[in-house]
């Protein structure tokens, strides 16, 4: 039988055949995750596989992914990008660790060429700069072509030599790798060094043997140029964030500028940030066009589209060029060529395509940069942006509203895991800074910075007005940063709580009209409430930190907290106070100290009171009687109070004993139904002497923290045995000039029977006091990272 007129044809398919699979995206971002995963699976876990292992993984995942591509199976394509991340973190972090210094060169000294590639940050009588070895042949086997940062000290009347960036110097150098404390709610300085590609650090030995051997002569050294420029021509307190802003030179950021910008949540917007860059090029791609414009024969040699594209990578990498490279900048860079590439290809990609993309780009150039905060940050800022907000609006009012709801929102869990605080003050100081600083500040900085690149001094006026610009917003950032919406510090949580309020998050900006979303802020709660685990009435935990060479205990009990000692205050303005027992105790969830209790006035027990107590609210403060701690009461044998079952004793200073330092130190002993607890300060043997004859019944304890940090002059045998402790904990900086501590008192403790925990060695160590018993525990141990270097130091049994 014919079809009928007009009916088009049936066309049967051959038998045994079957419709093609559609096309399966080789860049989209399902593999970007996966890509992700594996690279994370690697570099977040405790021990890093050997390097031998890389390269047949990766040659497998290529296979993989070559394979589901071609037979369009999704699940063997993500395998593949996840092989593939796998293999490319483990060669990125074997090649890492094996450039590391070799812990046989550990304080040694030896004589290098190269050059200053960084700003030289000067203060308190030291210069700090990174410099690369040279990698020829004539310098040492194990710092050839590597990344140093190096810190010039001043000695007496004298002053460091002029060090300019770009310069070649010979040095004559004592180095080690890079190391970092490690407690709770800390800075992870070796995971910072090791993302950075720093190799080792070192401090110039032999000033008058250093050698100049060529002057400046590179990006950098024209940056220092040009922030001297700024300085001399904006007499404003303003001027050091006009450096920040028109060069990435956060040199004259203080302290407390930080504080004030972490408080009002803007510190992505003070130093050049990705969304600067972004920024630049959309204004050099706008030029470009508005050119093309005036002169329509342009377009017969490059098409405009092509022309704004080029012009905006363009823009972008010369402004990450006047930033240093910095690694946000970087990034941004790669994402506006990738999208750039994309156009210019002529495909029609979309925008979370493009993403995708450049997260693919940056994990393989860098997978290391997971390392980071900024990756982070970044790419989730504009995931979330893309997600929950239109491509284009007639209301950019309610448009840049909405962002700032999103970003808050969105990237909020980030935060707290990554930094441990958020900003309650974050959205609305944002509200301001945002189009503030970005569209009238940075603009006028930028043209400043071009003008006087062109012709010098050009751009003062330009610069003075960004300048008076910025002061009109800055006191509401500093009333903002001293009320009660400044930060909310945050205790350490567990792993689980992060991906659960970033599920919180992803319902609560879900379209509207879905319910349950007031359920959303539940999975919240192990985030921003999580469980303390404070010890039950009865208990005691103990915290002692890791605070180089210097004491700083935490003593909690059911309700009570006390501190002993405070950290050290360093001669190169270094306040442990504020830089590692502040964010401790905030990553404890701790938010008053009921009594601090200084052993003596020694700076490196006493320094960091001054920044402990602005940050925290205490009801006592005691001290030896004369040691000149202002407001502090004596502490005097015999004083006792009782805290939550837990019994806290003095054993010295006795009544009217003479301030002597170190032998005046509290001696404190804590006392539970489940153990005891001996805190000694910096006491010798003749204080021990003196508690021996005096009250030796009262000294027995299972936990002991050493006298003295292990020096020779403590720790005598017979202390030792009327101690009887089985666990003895020494806080020490690593390699320190003093040698604590000393290896005889390390092999008293030892042979006496009591296991051996020194924090230069553990990080910080817990000890528990509880039903179970005694439980002793040390950071690095519960909290194991690849990038260990003390645990490879130890791996290879040379000493620290």
């Amino acid at each position: 039988m014919q079809p009928a007129a007009g009916t088009p044809p049936v066309i049967h398919a051959p038998a045994g055949a079957c419709a093609r699979r559609p096309a399966v995206a080789l860049f989209g971002p399902g593999s970007a995750a996966a890509l992700l995963t594996g690279v994370v699976a690697v570099l977040l876990s405790p021990a890093w596989p050997p390097a031998g292992w890389g390269i047949p993984v990766v040659v497998a995942g290529l296979s993989c992914l070559v394979g589901g591509w071609r037979r369009r199976r999704r699940a063997y394509l993500w395998m593949g990008w996840v092989l593939a991340g796998v293999g490319l973190a483990v060669v990125h972090a074997a090649g890492m660790l094996a450039a590391q210094l070799p812990p046989r060169l550990e304080g040694a000294e030896m004589q290098v060429t190269g050059r200053v590639v960084s700003l030289v940050d000067r203060a308190d009588g030291r210069l700090m700069f990174d410099f690369r070895v040279d990698p020829e042949a004539t310098q040492p086997g194990a710092l050839r072509g590597a990344l140093l940062r190096l810190a010039w000290h001043a000695r007496e009347g004298t002053s460091p030599a002029a060090v300019a960036p770009g310069e070649r110097w010979q040095l004559r150098v004592r180095v080690r790798a890079p190391r970092g404390v490690r407690n709770p709610g800390g800075f992870d300085a070796e995971r910072h060094a090791l993302a950075a590609g720093r190799v080792a650090d070192g401090q110039v030995r032999s000033p008058a043997d250093a050698r100049r051997i060529t002057t400046g002569s590179s990006i950098d050294a024209w940056r220092e140029r040009m922030a001297a420029r700024i300085e001399a021509g904006v007499p404003a307190p303003s001027s050091r964030f006009i450096r920040a802003l028109a060069l990435g030179d956060t040199r004259g950021v203080s302290d407390q500028d930080w504080y004030l910008l972490r408080a009002n949540g803007l510190t992505h917007l003070i130093a050049i940030s990705g969304f600067h860059v972004g920024l630049v090029a959309g204004f050099a791609a706008l030029l470009c066009q508005g050119l093309w414009w005036l002169w329509p024969g342009l377009g017969r040699s490059i098409p405009r589209p092509l022309a704004a594209g080029l012009a905006a990578v363009a823009g972008a990498a010369v402004y990450a060029a006047v930033a240093g490279f910095a690694l946000p900048t970087v990034r941004t860079v790669l994402m506006i060529a990738v999208v750039v590439l994309s156009r210019l290809a002529r495909e029609r990609s979309a925008q979370v395509d493009a993403l995708s993309i450049a997260a693919i780009v940056v994990l393989l150039v860098d997978p290391l940069a997971v390392l980071g905060a900024g990756f982070w940050l970044s790419f989730a800022g504009v995931a979330w942006l893309m997600w929950c907000l239109p491509v284009a609006t007639r209301r950019p009012v309610r448009a840049f509203l909405l962002a700032q709801g999103v970003v808050t929102v969105g990237l909020l869990p980030l935060s707290v895991a990554l930094f441990g605080q958020a900003s309650l003050a974050g959205p609305i100081a944002n509200l301001v800074a945002v189009p503030w600083w970005s569209l009238v500040v940075v603009p006028l900085v930028l043209a400043g910075t071009a003008l006087d690149g062109v012709w010098a001094g050009a751009g003062v006026w330009a610069w003075r007005l960004g300048a008076w610009c910025f002061d009109l917003t800055w006191p509401l950032f500093e009333h903002l940063g001293g009320s009660r919406l400044a930060l909310a510090w945050l205790p350490d949580s567990s792993w689980v709580a992060v991906p659960m309020a970033v599920l919180g998050a992803f319902w609560m900006l879900l379209p509207r009209g879905l319910p349950g979303k007031p359920l959303a802020a539940l999975l919240w709660l192990p985030l921003l409430w999580p469980a303390k685990d404070l010890p039950a009435h009865g208990e005691l935990e103990m915290q002692v930190l890791d605070v180089g060479q210097g004491l700083a205990i935490v003593v909690r009990t059911a309700g009570h907290v006390l501190l002993y000692d405070a950290g050290p205050l360093g001669r190169s303005g270094h306040d442990a106070g504020e830089r590692i027992v502040v964010p401790a105790l905030h990553g404890l969830g701790i938010r008053r100290l009921d009594r601090i209790m200084l052993s003596h006035a020694d700076a490196d027990h006493a320094g960091g009171l001054a920044a402990t107590r602005s940050a925290f609210d205490t009801d006592t403060l005691v001290a030896p009687h004369q040691s000149g701690i202002e407001g502090a009461t004596a502490c005097v044998a015999g004083d006792a109070w009782a805290w939550d079952g837990v019994w806290f004793e003095v054993l010295h200073p006795t009544p009217f004993f003479p301030y002597l330092g170190n032998e005046s130190s509290c001696v404190l002993r804590i006392s539970s139904p489940h153990g005891r607890v001996l805190l000694t300060g910096d006491i010798g043997t003749i204080i021990e002497q003196r508690l021996l004859r005096m009250s030796p019944q009262r000294l027995g304890a299972e936990v002991v923290v050493v006298p003295h940090h292990g020096s020779n002059g403590s720790s005598s045998p017979s202390f030792i045995e009327a101690v009887g402790a089985r666990h003895a904990i020494v806080s020490t900086a690593h390699g320190n000039h003093f040698r604590h501590p000393r290896p005889e008192i390390v092999a008293r403790w030892s042979q006496a029977g009591a296991a051996w925990h020194d924090t230069a060695v553990t990080g910080a160590v817990r000890v528990g006091l509880s039903r179970e018993g005694v439980d002793v525990e040390s950071r690095r141990r519960a909290q194991r990272r690849g990038w260990d270097a003390e645990a490879r130091r130890r791996a290879a049994s040379v000493p620290p």
